[in-house]
C-alpha cells in the first residue's frame, strides 16, 4: 500500500470512529429522559391551569381534558399504567420555562407551534393534536355578521401569548382602529368581557368555545365566522433528548392511525387478532418498532386502551359528547375531510 492510500485509510478509519463515538454519545444522551422518567415512576405534565376540554381538574383533583388525555397516553405507553402522570399546572408566562429548565417532562398546554418558540426556548413540538384558529366572542345583541364590522372596538386579550400580534395584524391590515384591553390572565381577560369594559374576547376559537360556557348566560354570546390565524396546538419537549422526542411524537400519530384503521378502546380486543399488516404493527405483533425508541412491543395498544384513539379523546373532550359541541373541522382525519394526518408505523 503507498504512503498516500496509507494516509488515506488512516483518515477514512479515524472519520469512522468519529462517527460511532458521535453516535454512542447522541445515543446516552438522549436515554435520559426516559430513564429519569422510569426512575421516578410517573411523567411529569406540564398543563393549562384551567381550561374546559383540554386540562381541568375538577373539585376532587381528578384531571381531565385533550391534553390531558395525551399526557395518560404517553404514561400508558411507557408503564401500561395511564394513573403514572404528575399534572403540574402552569400559566402562560412560565409554560416554556418550566420545559427547559426540566421541571416538566412534556409541555400539553394548548400551546401554538410557531417557529420563534423552538428557537428561543430550546425546545420541539412533536405534532399537532388540535388545529385551531383564533376568532372573536361578541355579544348577540347587536348583531354582527363578520369581524371587519369591529372598527373601534375595545378588545379584551391576554398578554403573552401570540393572540395579541394576531388581532393587531388583522385590524391593521384592513385599516381598523382597535383599543386593547390587556389582561395576564385569560379568566382576567374573560371578567372584564362580560363587566363591560370592552366588547369583543379575541383568543383561539376552542378556547372561546370554553370560556363562552362559563359565562352567565352563554346564549347570549355568538363567535363570528371569521378565522384570523393558524393555531397549531399541540405537545413539546426539550431538543436536548430525541428518544423522548420520538417517544411523545409517536404516541400523538399511533392514536391517530388508529382512528384511521379502526382502532379503538372498544375494538382493541379484535385489533390484536387482526391479520392487517398495518394494525399489526401499530398492536406490536409485527415489527420491533416499540423497542427501537425504548418502548415494549405493547406501547400503542396500551395508550390505546388507556384513553382510546384521537377521534374518541376528541369527541369526549371537545366535540359532540362534551359540553363545547366544536365541529371536528379541520380536525377530522385527512380521508374525511379534514387535515389529522399521521406518517405510518412501518
Amino acid at each position: 500500500m503507498s504512503s498516500r492510500n496509507r494516509r488515506l485509510a488512516i483518515c477514512a478509519s479515524a472519520a469512522t470512529l468519529a462517527i460511532v463515538a458521535s453516535a454512542l454519545a447522541s445515543h446516552m444522551a438522549s436515554a435520559q429522559t426516559l430513564k429519569a422518567v422510569k426512575d421516578r415512576g410517573a411523567v411529569i405534565c406540564g398543563v393549562s391551569h384551567g381550561l374546559p376540554g383540554f386540562g381541568i381538574a375538577d373539585a376532587n383533583g381528578v384531571w381531565s381534558g385533550l391534553d390531558v388525555d395525551y399526557c395518560r397516553a404517553v404514561a400508558a405507553a411507557i408503564f401500561n399504567d395511564p394513573a403514572k402522570v404528575q399534572f403540574t399546572p402552569l400559566s402562560v408566562e412560565e409554560r416554556f420555562d418550566a420545559l427547559r429548565s426540566g421541571t416538566v417532562d412534556v409541555l400539553a398546554h394548548n400551546s401554538t407551534w410557531t417557529m420563534s418558540r423552538e428557537a428561543e426556548y430550546g425546545l420541539v413540538f412533536v405534532g399537532v393534536n388540535y388545529y385551531d384558529g383564533q376568532g372573536f366572542l361578541v355579544h348577540k345583541v347587536p348583531e354582527i355578521a363578520s369581524a371587519l364590522e369591529l372598527d373601534g372596538a375595545k378588545v379584551c386579550v391576554q398578554r403573552g401569548t401570540t393572540t395579541i400580534d394576531n388581532f393587531e395584524d388583522y385590524f391593521k391590515s384592513n385599516n381598523m382602529k382597535f383599543e386593547a384591553v390587556e389582561e395576564a390572565s385569560q379568566d382576567d381577560a374573560l371578567k372584564d368581557y362580560a363587566s363591560g369594559k370592552c366588547a369583543v374576547l379575541t383568543s383561539d376559537v376552542s378556547q372561546l368555545y370554553a370560556l363562552r360556557l362559563q359565562l352567565a348566560k352563554p346564549g347570549d354570546h355568538v363567535i363570528l365566522p371569521d378565522v384570523i390565524s393558524k393555531e397549531p396546538l399541540g405537545l413539546a419537549v426539550r431538543q436536548d433528548d430525541p428518544q423522548w422526542a420520538q417517544i411523545v411524537k409517536w404516541v400523538d400519530f399511533a392514536l391517530i392511525n388508529a382512528e384511521e384503521l379502526g382502532v379503538g378502546s372498544k375494538t382493541l380486543d379484535d385489533a390484536l387478532k387482526s391479520k392487517k399488516p398495518a394494525v399489526r404493527r401499530l398492536m406490536g405483533a409485527e415489527g420491533n418498532f416499540g423497542e427501537q425508541i425504548g418502548l415494549g412491543p405493547d406501547w400503542a395498544a396500551d395508550a390505546i386502551r388507556a384513553v382510546g384513539n384521537y377521534g374518541e379523546i376528541y369527541e369526549r373532550n371537545v366535540g359532540s359528547k362534551s359540553k363545547l359541541g366544536i365541529p371536528r373541522g379541520l380536525n377530522e382525519l385527512w380521508n374525511m375531510g379534514g387535515i389529522q394526518y399521521a406518517p405510518p408505523i412501518r
